[in-house]
């Protein structure tokens, strides 16, 4: 059990080590965002530009104009709540710089709905030449970020991270491969696309529900893996999106955005509907909200 934000930093790390062109930004959450220790051991090399994000995204953007390898960090509510500045000086300019997003979604739990990233997504994949990732375990956020780290990067990415520690479904020898989903499990009944952390639940509800159902998980929500999204829209009949989220904007309307003018196919979205949640546990909120392991297993259910 680990959290998505714990392997980012420990990746960060490792790779600074071989790669002395890598800067880290922070706005006051070093500690939070698993930089801290990278501040410690490359302390040249790390910016605390304090609670001033539009100041933290303008020197990012500088700095990438010099080769450097920048990446900025904040809870994803803060950061892409500079919605305008990103679009001006990342986006526009199309800076090769890396957003990092932590405490994606729901499971922050109770600090309430101001530290939550819920309209994150949404938000970034509207901008041109942006991509948009999140990884669903600690390895897959582990090659995801050693990847981001180590490639040639032409366009600013927004890597969106989970503060909760999550079960383990892959191991060492997963591949992670830019803008293709992951068939984590075949089916022919039902077809399940999952983005994020809600990964192991959905193995649950399947297992729980017995339905053969197939099992995707975007770990690149723009750009989108076409291909295997009409595969299984044509093998299954019957799409169901889940994602600790708003399905405005998010995993569910990329889907139906691509469904829609390719393979019309019935569809279900679960997520956060147009709707401001409580504070809560975690474990409450997902039960509440529809993004439990029993709630995913009732939707599979009603809509076979």
């Amino acid at each position: 059990m680990l959290a998505t934000r714990d392997a980012f930093g420990v990746q960060l790390l490792k790779s600074s080590q071989k790669n002395n062109n890598i800067i880290v930004l922070s706005a006051d959450l070093s500690k939070p965002t698993r930089t801290e220790k990278f501040a410690k051991e490359f302390p040249d090399r790390f910016f605390e530009i304090g609670i001033a994000e539009s100041n933290m995204i303008g020197i990012g953007s500088g700095l990438s104009e010099y080769g450097f390898k920048v990446v900025m960090t904040s809870f994803a509510t803060f950061l892409t709540g500079k919605y305008d500045v990103i679009r001006v000086s990342l986006a526009y300019s199309n800076s090769p710089v890396i957003l990092v997003g932590t405490h994606g979604g729901l499971a922050i739990g109770k600090d309430g709905v101001t530290q939550m990233g819920l309209e994150d997504i949404s938000l970034m994949r509207s901008l041109p030449n942006m991509i948009v990732m999140q990884p669903a375990t600690a390895i897959e956020a582990e090659k995801m970020v050693d990847y981001l780290l180590t490639s040639t990067q032409t366009n600013p990415v927004y890597l969106r991270l989970g503060r909760q520690p999550v079960p383990e479904v892959f191991d060492e020898n997963y591949q992670f491969i830019p803008n293709k989903g992951v068939v984590c499990r075949e089916g022919k009944e039902l077809a399940i696309f999952v983005s994020g952390c809600l990964l192991d639940e959905v193995f649950n509800a399947v297992n729980d529900s017995g339905k053969d159902c197939a099992i995707i998980n975007i770990h690149t929500i723009k750009p989108f893996d076409k291909e295997i999204l009409l595969k299984y829209a044509k093998q299954c009949g019957k799409i169901i999106t889940v994602e600790d989220h708003s399905i405005i904007g998010g995993l569910g309307s990329a889907v139906s955005e691509i469904l829609s003018e390719e393979y019309p196919t019935l569809q279900k979205r679960i997520g956060l509907n147009d709707i401001f949640p409580e504070s809560g546990s975690p474990t409450d909120l997902w039960e509440k909200y529809g993004i439990s392991k029993n709630a995913i297993k009732k939707s599979i259910l009603d809509f076979i």
